[in-house]
């Protein structure tokens, strides 16, 4: 039984192969945080790259078209993700992407930030041409190859690029019968597995070229894997183009260095994962864009000895936490999503916020201070997608602490919720948008952080879901045009 699926692959993102020359893309991306990066800035960058040898121009006539692909490749490996406001293009660098250039001159806390991050990396992707069949942590699965000892902790780069490329899915199952199809790939020789790339001689050649060109050359440089070259096995034409592309033993392997951070991210976040649906029904894209690059484990600050602010790594852990919390059977971490949420309000510099709770109380009851106002926030970390909303069980709330409305904080609701509150004086916002907005104002040091936009979106949309109301503040407040 093969494990390949026709010719459909994985799309491994192949603009370059030099690490530092996307190093020096996302550093000059950072540099205009604050400033909208014009065309004639985008040209510059290309001229500074060619200037210290990082960069070749093959086509005079389309500059900035290699600078956007490059922005692209930044996307594709999780420094940050794309997003249109008001017609401009904007760039929201995740925290792994902010971690990783703090600590870009350290070599090896940079590999391991970067390992973190390609642990993230999804199928489907928001910015990867990926088909959508494909349902999977790509990288995750290469390293868990990697670190088994029937494979003698190595892949080559025609294993890669022949079976690797083409797995749609991962269970347990297909696991074993990849590691099987290897050995088996193994035994043969040179020409018997020329016969086999010659057999779909277009797949093959992307994929090879992608794999054995890019991606593990690129990974090379970045410190999370080792590679030595191995001899050629066959060419194939490209088409019917002159070029052609070899197909290698080329071999790759974890570094010694790295096999620990490895083990434990695999403990945790497994490659047997299933991924988020892009085209989830029942959410936003944004909200699921916005939760695969908040990826930001604990184990890696360990790993990397980062004196981290507790608070903002619960924060941007909020959806996670919401899902650990309400799955716990014995009710001891019940209200734990309160108390950070509660943390949360009170890092705007005019609230003052305390967690409530019990039977007829609101969850946490909050006075805007420059305005002598309070309302009511109730946390709804249910198990399930929240169904409903009692809007006269919440009014009963504010009349207790004499609230003019309610915020309720959620991971995920059905639509009908939104008939729910339609008339009433509630709004709905998404843990992960709340997270994120707070995530940016710590990251960029801002320590007052001011409640009064918050509260204009809110007074302006009773009624509504305002998580795409605070998405769009934050991506204008913190991300770089491009």
């Amino acid at each position: 039984m093969t494990l390949r699926i026709d010719s459909k692959k994985w799309i491994l993102y192949r603009h370059s192969s030099d690490f530092n020359l996307l190093c020096t893309v996302a550093e000059f991306l950072k540099s205009y945080s604050k400033t909208a990066i014009s065309k004639d800035e985008k040209a510059k960058l290309n001229l500074k790259l060619k200037e210290v040898g990082l960069y070749s121009e093959r086509n005079p006539k389309m500059p900035l078209d290699a600078i956007n692909h490059k922005i692209n490749q930044l996307s594709y490996y999780m420094f940050g993700y794309q997003a249109k406001i008001n017609g401009e293009d904007r760039f929201m660098y995740s925290p792994l992407g902010n971690l990783f250039l703090k600590n870009i001159e350290d070599k090896e806390k940079s590999s391991k930030i970067f390992l973190a991050m390609v642990w993230a990396v999804q199928f489907q992707h928001p910015h990867s041409g990926t088909n959508k069949v494909f349902q999977l942590y790509p990288f995750r699965l290469i390293f868990k190859l990697l670190t088994d000892n029937r494979l003698d902790k190595k892949l080559y780069a025609f294993e890669v690029s022949y079976i690797i490329v083409f797995i749609k899915e991962i269970n347990e199952v297909i696991y074993e019968q990849l590691i099987q199809e290897i050995l088996e790939l193994r035994e043969l020789t040179n020409d018997e597995l020329t016969e086999k790339f010659q057999s779909d001689r277009h797949a093959y050649v992307n994929s090879s070229y992608e794999w054995d060109y890019y991606v593990s050359k690129l990974f090379q440089g970045a410190g999370i894997l080792t590679k030595t070259n191995g001899e050629l096995i066959c060419k194939l034409q490209h088409g019917n183009t002159a070029t052609y592309r070899k197909i290698t033993r080329n071999v790759v392997e974890i570094p010694t260095e790295l096999t620990k951070l490895v083990k434990d991210l695999e403990s945790e976040y497994s490659y047997l994962n299933k991924p988020l649906l892009l085209n989830d029904s029942e959410r936003l894209k944004i909200d699921v864009i916005k939760e695969i690059y908040s990826f930001y484990p604990r184990l890696l600050l360990d790993s990397i000895g980062e004196v981290e602010n507790e608070l903002k790594l619960e924060l941007l852990n909020l959806p996670k936490l919401i899902e650990q919390y309400s799955n716990n059977n014995d009710g001891k971490e019940a209200y734990l999503f309160e108390d950070v949420l509660t943390d949360g309000f009170n890092m705007f510099y005019n609230i003052e916020a305390e967690k409530i709770g019990g039977a007829g109380n609101t969850d946490i009851e909050c006075l805007y201070l420059t305005k002598k106002r309070k309302f009511a926030v109730d946390a709804k970390s249910t198990k399930n997608k929240l169904s409903s909303i009692n809007s006269g069980r919440l009014a009963g709330h504010r009349e207790k602490i004499g609230g003019e409305y309610t915020i309720v904080v959620a991971p995920r609701y059905v639509p009908a919720v939104l008939q729910d509150i339609r008339t009433s004086p509630i709004v709905i916002i998404r843990a992960s948008t709340f997270s994120e907005y707070l995530y940016n104002c710590i990251d960029n040091d801002i320590r007052e952080i001011d409640y009064e936009d918050f509260d204009k979106i809110i007074t302006n949309n009773l009624g509504t879901d305002i998580s795409k109301n605070i998405s769009n503040m934050t991506i204008e407040r913190f991300a770089t045009k491009n």
